[in-house]
């Protein structure tokens, strides 16, 4: 006969704790949550997960880790972070708990990720979250689980409800995989080379759940890479505004988002107020090197023109920019850090070249015995893309990391960020597009500068202006 406490003890729900942790080594950084957005994935396979389960993330973004009891623990980590997991891992393996590890990294490296965790998650979660919750709770849990890449029809809604109330913009997903092979990115890897796009209406619907003012969306590429798939992204942007969908949002897109008028128009329209491109050199012998395919044909001498037109329909542009290829010299370090600073971009990113494992670079750095630091796991903490981890050809590491403080002061000054956000201001009409491209800017300064900016109250700075941000 069951006792009141068995009945207790077999109604108790089991727990899943997801943990996404912070790279311990890039401890001084100031968290920008104007600029963060959340871990989506988590989100995702907590949404995943049978009713019948507690669940809770902590978010290393924002609180230190404090052990909590679980009967589950699962983590994602991008290569620079990952360490941090397998440490946290740890504590509670000794402990017996199972830990499950998912993400980029552990895709790209299942067998290393298994000497510390017990199963890891490879590739896209949604075909296998579930076998592995009910193999878990037969006591059958595998090592490893595949997941296939499937249509994106009915993707699982985030459970938003759980991320952390200091982030200040949600985040989404409307489409997923590349069919370009850049030479340092591993998207091809972990979402295959079709591009994949969610039905439009299901898309809406999901904004239409968001209470946040401020989405990213996350795709590598809103608009795609055929006239189809453009279409389809204007439909979804008519969608927010047929909807009345007010939001403000910020994308990542390829240099052809300024091939078409009614795109840029119906993207300001609906709310967009930032695109992120990845320029990433203005020579074309390096966008070779690189296999950056549509820049190539799009051609160098175009970028000026598409910067211009995007901004005349009111939306900033934060352009990506690497630095340290192979045929970079001295010279052409800075020659990058002029024409940022005089190309009219609103936003730079600005970074190392950095081969992560998965990349055709990271494997031909590996075969050339040009890799830096190799006491993995431990020297991942290092592929942040702020360090030289490979010997460069045509200078040394050390002569490479003392340019780029260099140009980084140049392109983060204070006082140039806040001239540039009056200057984007100009050039949009836009308070909110030129508040965010500053902002944008303002991160990028604190993670690669040893000294931390506090960003300027806007507010007070355009109050002269008798203008406001809202």
């Amino acid at each position: 006969m069951l006792t009141d406490n068995t009945m207790k003890s077999s109604d108790k729900k089991k727990k899943l704790l997801l943990i996404n942790p912070f790279n311990s080594y890039q401890k001084d950084t100031i968290v920008d949550v104007n600029t963060i957005s959340p871990p989506l994935g988590l989100g995702i396979v907590a949404a995943l997960t049978p009713e019948d389960w507690e669940v809770e993330i902590i978010d290393e973004n924002f609180d230190p880790f404090e052990y909590r009891e679980a009967d589950l623990v699962g983590f994602t980590a991008l290569t620079s972070a990952v360490n941090r997991a397998y440490e946290l891992a740890s504590i509670y393996r000794e402990e017996g708990i199972h830990t499950v590890l998912g993400g980029i990294h552990a895709s790209m490296l299942p067998d290393e990720s298994l000497q510390y965790v017990d199963s890891v998650v490879i590739g896209e979660a949604e075909s296998v979250w579930q076998d592995l919750i009910r193999d878990f709770e037969s006591n059958k849990l595998k090592k490893k689980y595949k997941g296939e890449l499937l249509s994106l029809e009915n993707l699982q809604v985030p459970r938003r409800d759980l991320f952390h109330q200091g982030y200040l913009q949600a985040n989404m997903q409307t489409t997923r995989g590349c069919p370009m092979n850049c030479d340092f990115c591993t998207v091809h890897q972990f979402n295959g080379s079709r591009y994949r796009q969610r039905p439009v209406a299901e898309v809406l619907d999901e904004m239409e759940t968001i209470s946040h003012q401020r989405i990213f969306f996350v795709d590598d590429n809103i608009i795609g890479y055929s006239k189809k798939s453009t279409e389809r992204a204007k439909q979804l942007f008519r969608g927010i505004i047929e909807r009345g969908i007010k939001k403000d949002w910020v994308c990542q897109a390829s240099l052809n988002f300024a091939d078409d008028d009614e795109l840029l128009s119906l993207a300001a329209q609906s709310g967009c107020r930032l695109v992120l491109i990845g320029v990433e050199s203005e020579k074309a012998s390096q966008l070779q090197e690189t296999n950056k395919k549509l820049n190539l044909k799009m051609g160098t001498d175009s970028y000026q023109e598409t910067f211009r037109k995007i901004n005349e329909h009111g939306i900033s542009v934060l352009g990506a920019f690497i630095f340290g290829l192979d045929t970079d010299s001295k010279e052409d370090l800075y020659n990058r850090a002029d024409y940022i600073l005089n190309s009219g971009i609103d936003a730079i990113q600005s970074t190392i070249v950095t081969p992560l494992p998965g990349t055709h670079l990271f494997d031909r750095l590996e075969k050339e015995g040009r890799l830096l630091y190799t006491n993995f796991p431990k020297d991942w903490e290092r592929y942040y893309f702020m360090e030289p981890v490979h010997r460069p050809l045509l200078m040394s590491q050390q002569e490479l990391k003392q340019d780029m403080d260099r140009i980084w002061e140049r392109v983060y000054d204070a006082k140039l960020m806040q001239r540039k956000m009056l200057q984007t201001l100009k050039k949009t009409r836009n308070i909110k597009a030129a508040v965010w491209a500053y902002f944008a800017n303002v991160e990028r300064h604190n993670l690669c500068l040893t000294e931390n900016v506090e960003p300027v109250d806007v507010e007070k700075m355009l109050a002269g202006l008798q203008l406001k941000t809202t």
